[in-house]
């Protein structure tokens, strides 16, 4: 074999190698932003979950006006969920949410006028539709992350993972105690 040859064969091998490390990082990039889509769609849905509930607080208000202590709570996990920036601050405050609606439920029980008003009836219908949007792009990035943790774990991505200090995500997870969806019964 010749000088020139083996020298063609040497830059066709590097560039057959930098082709799959290309792709790779490729591949780790295009992962990562759709984990990053599916982070904001959560988002969307946990702010339009939390958009619904003043209106909902203003509806019980004017039947449990003694009830104070639980509407705050809502309130108050509303205003940490919007305020919530990361992954495991979402998480947190959502389960907080779901607690404080969980007890908003427990009141509008104790108040059957309440339970009949068209209003809230179609807020609880709204907010009921919302938590399966939400249970939805929780799945939909969960599923994003563990396409993407598998990626940086298998080769030869994993090269490029460490390479460029790509890590492992976190999966939106609840509390193993909040793992039910808030009843509303009429």
């Amino acid at each position: 074999m010749s000088k020139k040859t083996g020298i063609v064969v040497i830059i066709a091998i590097v560039l057959i190698i930098v082709a799959i490390l290309g792709g790779s990082y490729n591949s780790l990039v295009t992962s990562e932003e759709k984990i990053n889509k599916e982070f904001s769609n959560v988002s969307v849905m946990l702010e339009r979950r939390a958009d619904l509930i003043p209106n909902l607080v203003n509806t019980v208000k004017g039947y449990a006006t003694h009830e104070q202590s639980v509407i705050d709570s809502v309130t108050k996990a509303r205003e940490n969920l919007l305020n919530s920036k990361t992954i495991d601050e979402k998480e947190t405050a959502n389960n907080q949410l779901t607690s404080a609606l969980n007890a908003l439920m427990v009141v509008v029980e104790n108040y059957p006028d309440l339970k009949s008003s068209q209003n809230f009836i179609q807020l609880s219908d709204e907010l009921a539709g919302t938590e399966n949007r939400i249970a939805t792009a929780r799945r939909d990035y969960n599923d994003a992350v563990n396409s993407y943790n598998s990626k940086i774990k298998k080769f030869p991505s994993n090269i490029m993972a460490k390479i460029f200090g790509f890590e492992a995500k976190e999966y939106f997870e609840a509390e193993p105690s909040k793992t039910e969806v808030p009843k509303v019964e009429f």
